[in-house]
């Protein structure tokens, strides 16, 4: 059992307000395995307050961008030293194998790296205003920022949040998902190790509907970065109209991934199927809508099946799992509803649609493949968040496109063509923040991430990110020594 009783509030570990903590279970076994501090309203004010010291000390007057960028790096190489033990922490905690858990760590390190390149190389501009003033813009970090986080990928989101704000010169209050905190405290650890001033960056575990409502409301708060459901997102931004508040919102998906019949099949069956069933379903640009050429449509459908048959469901720590359980049992419930809605909804179940039957313990379900999905249907248009693919047929370009864009979201998409005029018009007509053509979401620290209609407002990663946390002050001075005319006089 993993026992946490302290937040990490102004580089200091301390007891909740409340006194209270609460149980994190162990997806794969239905289990609690960790306990960890509540915090709630009283602990969010601490942490605004720890960080909007920082701000006002060394952390924006003292400290140079180049020192800022150092520490980050120290932070990456801590996290690159105990990220085996991160990885296991992790995989205990939401459910994901270790292998992609390993990498997703060891990726939030490379973010983390490439942001604090950046650091000491955000700069203002002169404006040719007049020859006898001088006009130039300074870039100066937006202030406090909220970082409120989801439950599939933890440490990897931190390194997302972390990177681009801690470049800016901005000072943080993180709020993990209460089914996935541990990790978290544990990467305040390595805050406190890396040396970074107190309160800089604060951690308060607990729940959304207390502490992270009061993160979003908070007077003291200059920016909030949210990644999760839509939904949220709607209540964050209303909470946030107190102050004005900047907003970053990555949300959900209902990717359209397009197969022409002239495609390299047999790559893009290999890629499809890593789009569709990786991280047990749990991510936002899952390619769960499969749109197949008719020519080459019920073969593909025959090859998917047969591919998400062959997926080994397992226990997270077992390094031959390809996919795990469900981060709780809610999603799980979920995503059982959503099979029986395709059921009803006729489309053809091809392969999975219920549990494993050798893992009775813990959240998990089988890879299931739907065909002959209509396109207007629930689960084709209602992100289900776990490992179920919808396939439907189509004939020509112009058809495939009405349907990719008749969706509410607009996140990724992926195309998948031997025609290269028709890959540009695809990407350029795909209502989508990312296309990707002869491959599948290709996230990286340098790619701008981010979605159109409800899948978000602003870009993450890229140097693009770290404008997201900056405002633009422009400074005009006088150079003229003679005396101005006065306008209000006799």
């Amino acid at each position: 059992m993993q026992e946490y009783d302290r937040l990490f509030i102004g580089g200091e570990w301390v007891l909740p307000r409340s006194g209270k903590r609460f149980e994190s279970v162990d997806p794969s076994l239905d289990k609690v395995w960790a306990i960890v501090p509540e915090g709630d309203a009283d602990d969010i004010d601490a942490a605004v307050a720890a960080a909007r010291d920082a701000l006002a000390g060394p952390w924006r007057h003292t400290i140079t961008p180049t020192r800022r960028g150092a520490l980050m790096l120290k932070l990456a190489g801590l996290i690159r030293r105990d990220a085996e033990r991160l990885a296991e922490l992790e995989s205990r905690d939401n459910g994901k194998v270790v292998r992609d858990t390993l990498n997703e760590i060891q990726r939030s390190a490379d973010w983390l790296t490439y942001f604090a390149g950046a650091a000491d190389k955000i700069e203002g501009k002169q404006i040719p205003y007049r020859p006898d003033a001088l006009a130039y813009t300074r870039r100066e970090p937006v202030g406090v920022v909220g970082a409120i986080l989801p439950w599939n990928s933890p440490m990897s989101l931190y390194g997302w949040k972390l990177g681009p704000a801690l470049a800016a010169g901005c000072a943080i209050v993180l709020k993990p998902a209460e089914q996935t905190p541990v990790t978290a405290l544990e990467l305040g650890k390595l805050i406190e190790e890396a040396g970074f001033p107190a309160g800089v960056v604060n951690i308060v575990t607990g729940f959304g509907t207390v502490a992270g409502a009061a993160l979003a409301a908070h007077p003291g708060v200059d920016k909030i970065s949210f990644t999760g459901e839509h939904s949220t997102a709607q209540k964050i931004m209303a909470a946030a109209a107190g102050n004005l508040k900047r907003c970053t919102f990555e949300c959900g998906g209902k990717a359209p991934h397009i197969i022409f019949a002239d495609a390299d099949l047999e790559k893009a069956a290999i890629v499809a199927t890593h789009g569709a069933f990786r991280s047990t379903g749990q991510t936002c640009s899952l390619g769960s809508r499969l749109f197949v050429q008719r020519p080459a449509y019920e073969a593909f459908v025959a090859t998917m099946a047969e591919r998400a048959r062959r997926i080994r469901v397992g226990m997270p720590l077992d390094r031959t799992s390809h996919i795990g359980p469900h981060t709780s049992r809610e999603q799980q419930e979920k995503t059982l509803s959503y099979i029986d809605i395709g059921k009803g909804e006729g489309a053809r179940l091809v392969a999975g649609g219920g549990r494993p039957a050798d893992l009775p313990n813990g959240y998990f379900v089988e890879p299931t493949v739907f065909a002959d999905v209509d396109n207007r249907s629930r689960l084709a248009q209602e992100e289900v968040f776990g490992p179920v693919l919808a396939m439907i047929p189509f004939d020509t370009e112009d058809e495939v496109l009405a349907m990719a864009n008749d969706t509410k979201y607009g996140l990724v998409a992926g195309v998948w063509t031997s025609d290269i005029a028709r890959a540009h018009r695809m990407a350029s007509r795909i209502e989508a923040g990312l296309v990707s053509v002869n491959t599948y979401r290709p996230i990286h620290w340098m790619l701008p991430y981010g979605g159109f209609k409800l899948s978000g407002i602003g870009r993450e990663n890229g140097l693009e990110a770290i404008d997201q946390f900056l405002e633009t002050k422009t400074v005009v001075i006088e150079l003229n020594e003679e005396m101005p005319a006065d306008p209000f006089a006799s």
